[in-house]
């Protein structure tokens, strides 16, 4: 899955202004990258490496709001969504054709706009649920909405509250103080949260003439466009993550929640190269080392991933990584650079 390169373009600037070029090419390289993906003539890249990038970033500068702050200096697309936002009538219409069209620059995320009585949500979902662990992706993405909503609007828009489903611990003020509006961690869905009256709010490059060339455009990519195929991997991550907190889905269940047998599921795991039990253990070392990033204690941790106790937690963290969880906090306390 491929994503437009202004925002790599964006990310490695905003790392830039905080460390020094050295860092910026340590971390193109941790994500995969090279500097020739990043600059013309390529426009499109990874989506998994930009979500390298970004954890890679946070990580160079010992801040987990690196995404969340980039995020909101994200003003400017060359898409064929971005324009035509640009040229709708008011905040409303950019948001219903965001849920219409998202998928065209980003197919692992789908949008949708629920109103109610008092209020309106722009409501994301994983559609690679294999992306929902790079809780830096998910912060840069919704504050990216954010700034959009600014750029197009032209005022300073601050939506009722911003939701996410995983947790920071401590952080979350932060996050709050950056975005200058009320952040929610561990909340059940990830969201948006907006005023009736800010759905009204004119955009001023409206140009409905452009606008019905546009749509029609993007209609005619959405009928060309072949939807990926999830692997079954992407699969598995997401019914565990669902599972999540306090209990892991087993391979059994799992089988049964994608209308499989036990033996198929394995079959086709093994066609990707792994198993049930490598998926496990891959995701509860991923997440245990972006809890302990967030701050959250280890307990927490522990109930989290569905161990039964913390020593059963910290025996598998050292066997993933080498190292106690207490050690391996203090070592990610202190980043290549703190720029």
């Amino acid at each position: 899955m491929d994503v437009d390169t202004s925002r790599i373009q964006l990310l490695m600037r905003t790392l830039a202004q905080r460390a020094d070029p050295n860092v910026v090419n340590a971390v193109l390289k941790d994500s995969e990258l090279s500097r020739a993906d990043t600059e013309p003539p390529a426009t499109r890249y990874s989506a998994y490496k930009e979500a390298l990038f970004v954890r890679h970033a946070c990580d160079a500068l010992g801040d987990i709001t690196f995404g969340a702050r980039a995020g909101l200096e994200f003003s400017s697309s060359s898409s064929v969504t971005a324009y035509i936002s640009k040229y709708s009538r008011d905040l409303k219409q950019v948001m219903e054709n965001t849920a219409r069209f998202h998928g065209i620059i980003d197919p692992a995320l789908a949008f949708s706009l629920r109103v109610s009585g008092n209020a309106a949500s722009l409501e994301a979902e994983w559609k690679d649920s294999g992306f929902s662990r790079f809780h830096r992706r998910t912060e840069f993405l919704l504050f990216a909405a954010i700034a959009r909503m600014r750029a197009l609007t032209q005022l300073k828009l601050h939506p009722i509250e911003m939701r996410f489903q995983h947790s920071v611990g401590q952080h979350a003020d932060t996050f709050q103080k950056i975005g200058g509006f009320p952040v929610t961690f561990g909340a059940e869905r990830l969201e948006i949260i907006l005023s009736l009256p800010s759905l009204e709010i004119p955009i001023p490059t409206y140009d409905p003439s452009l606008r019905a060339h546009l749509l029609e455009y993007g209609e005619r990519l959405l009928a060309e466009r072949t939807s990926p195929t999830q692997k079954t991997r992407a699969q598995i991550e997401g019914l565990i993550t669902r599972s999540m907190p306090g209990g892991i889905v087993q391979a059994d269940e799992a089988a049964a929640q994608l209308g499989l047998s036990a033996r198929t599921l394995a079959r086709r795991l093994a066609d990707e190269g792994t198993t049930y039990r490598e998926i496990v253990e891959d995701l509860r070392s991923d997440l245990a080392q972006t809890f302990i990033k967030n701050g959250m204690n280890l307990s927490e941790i522990s109930y989290s991933l569905g161990y039964s106790d913390q020593a059963a937690f910290s025996t598998a963290f050292k066997r993933w990584t080498g190292q106690a969880p207490s050690t391996f906090r203090k070592r990610v306390s202190h980043p290549l650079s703190q720029g």
